[in-house]
C-alpha cells in the first residue's frame, strides 16, 4: 500500500461514542508523596461530573509521529511529522504529498519537525511558521523557528527564512520545547525546553541562554516589541525557569497560558508573567527519574513563582487549546490539554485565575500530541504514533 493511500484510507470511515470517564484519576499515588501543595487546589481539583459522550471521526491517519496543526480559512489543516514533513490535509481526508521547500531538521529522539502555526491573513499572505530541531554540527542541534511563503498549489514553501536560533545549540536529543503562539499584539511566543542533561538543565536560570525559556519575537525575527528588560537577558526572554513547555495557547483573556513537563511528577500549568522566574530546576512539584530530589528537592523559594496548577504522576503535556465554539456549550472557557502518558484529552475548568474542575476524556485511546479548535467548533487532536491520526471530536446526540 503506498503512503499516500494509507494516510486517507480511513477518512471519515470510524465513528466510535467515546463517554467521558468517571474513573477516580485522582486516586493514583503520587511519585512525591512528601511534597505538598503551596495553597488549596493546586493540584487534583474536584473531577467534573461531566456526562457528555464524545463522536470521534478519524479524518486521516498513517502519519508518522505527527507533532503539530493549524487550521487554513478554507477549513483545510496543515499538520507536521517529526522526520521533517508538512502536509495539507482536507476535511474529507484526502492528504497531500510532503511540501518541499523545508529545511533540513534533526529528527533523533524527540527532534524533528515540530510545532506549524498560521495568522488570520493566510489568504493574502500565505504565509507560514513552523519550529524545529536544528542540526548544528558535531552531534549538536537546537530549536529554530523558520517561516515561508506556501505556493498557490500547496507544493513548496517558497522565501524560507530562519527567524530564531536557541543558543547555545547542544547534543541532546530531548526538550526542545516548541509551541508557537501569536498574541493578540502580532508578536509570536516561542516555548524552548532546557534540553534534559544535567549540565544544560542549570542554563533554565541563565538569562543569557534561550534554554527552559518562553521567548517573544517579531514574527520576522528579532525581539518583539514592548519585552520585559531582564538585568542582563537576552531581549527576547519573556519568562524563565521553565523545563520543557510542549503546551501553550492563549487564554480567553488574551494572556499566554503554558503546560510544561515536569520530571516524576511535575507536570504544570503557569500564566507566564513578563520578567519572572518560575524557578526550575531550583523548585520542582516533581523528583529525578532515579527516584532522588531534584536538587535540596525545594517546591518554593523566594523570587520564585508558583505553578498555577500541578500533577503528580504526571500526564505528560502537549498541545493546548482553550475553547470557545458553539458545539460543546459547557466547554465555554475550558483549557484542553492533550496527554502523552495520560492518553488522554484533560479538561480543566477555571475561575479567577485558579483551576476549579478536570476531567479527562477518551482514556487509553492513545497519545495525544496536539489540540485544537475547528472553525465549527469541533475539537481537533493528533494522536502520536507511527500511525500517528488527525481526529475530529463532536457531542454525541
Amino acid at each position: 500500500m503506498n503512503a499516500r493511500l494509507a494516510l486517507s484510507l480511513l477518512a471519515g470511515a470510524v465513528l466510535l461514542p467515546l463517554n467521558a470517564s468517571a474513573q477516580d484519576f485522582n486516586a493514583a499515588a503520587p511519585n512525591a508523596p512528601n511534597q505538598r501543595p503551596a495553597f488549596a487546589g493546586q493540584t487534583r481539583a474536584p473531577i467534573i461530573a461531566d456526562t457528555i459522550a464524545l463522536k470521534r471521526n478519524i479524518i486521516a491517519t498513517g502519519f508518522e509521529h505527527p507533532w503539530g496543526m493549524d487550521q487554513l480559512p478554507d477549513g483545510r489543516w496543515l499538520v507536521s511529522e517529526r522526520p521533517g514533513r508538512m502536509r495539507i490535509v482536507t476535511a474529507e481526508g484526502a492528504v497531500s504529498p510532503a511540501i518541499r521547500g523545508l529545511p533540513e531538521v534533526d529528527a533523533r529522539g524527540q527532534g524533528g519537525l515540530l510545532d506549524v502555526v498560521v495568522r488570520d491573513d493566510f489568504s493574502a499572505t500565505r504565509r507560514v511558521w513552523w519550529s524545529y530541531a536544528e542540526p548544528r554540527g558535531a552531534g549538536r542541534n537546537a530549536t529554530a523557528v523558520a517561516t515561508g511563503v506556501l505556493s498557490p498549489d500547496g507544493t513548496t514553501m517558497r522565501e524560507v527564512e530562519v527567524i530564531f536560533r536557541q543558543q547555545p545549540a547542544w547534543a541532546s536529543t530531548r526538550h526542545f520545547g516548541s509551541r508557537l503562539v501569536f498574541d493578540d499584539k502580532g508578536a509570536l511566543f516561542v516555548t524552548t525546553g532546557e534540553r534534559s542533561l544535567p549540565e544544560p538543565r542549570q542554563l533554565a536560570q541563565d538569562v543569557t541562554t534561550h534554554l527552559g525559556k518562553v521567548l517573544r519575537i517579531d514574527p520576522m525575527g528579532g525581539p518583539a516589541a514592548g519585552n520585559p528588560k531582564i538585568a542582563g537577558g537576552l531581549p527576547e526572554i519573556w519568562s524563565y525557569g521553565h523545563r520543557n513547555i510542549q503546551a501553550a495557547a492563549l487564554g480567553p483573556e488574551g494572556a499566554l497560558w503554558t503546560v510544561e513537563h515536569g520530571p516524576r511528577g511535575g507536570d504544570e500549568l503557569n500564566r507566564p508573567e513578563p520578567g519572572k522566574n518560575y524557578g526550575w530546576p531550583i523548585i520542582t512539584y516533581g523528583e529525578d527519574y532515579s527516584g532522588r530530589a531534584i536538587g535540596q528537592g525545594l517546591t518554593a523559594h523566594k523570587g520564585m513563582e508558583q505553578p498555577i496548577y500541578y500533577w503528580d504522576p504526571v500526564i505528560a503535556p502537549s498541545g493546548m487549546a482553550f475553547y470557545e465554539g458553539d458545539m460543546f456549550e459547557t466547554w465555554q472557557g475550558s483549557a484542553l490539554i492533550g496527554g502523552l502518558a495520560g492518553q488522554a484529552l484533560v479538561r480543566l475548568t477555571l475561575a479567577d485565575g485558579r483551576v476549579t474542575g478536570e476531567a479527562r476524556y477518551l482514556q487509553g485511546k492513545g497519545r495525544i500530541r496536539d489540540v485544537d479548535v475547528a472553525a465549527d467548533g469541533a475539537v481537533m487532536i493528533l494522536t502520536d504514533a507511527n500511525n500517528g491520526a488527525l481526529v475530529r471530536l463532536t457531542p454525541h446526540r
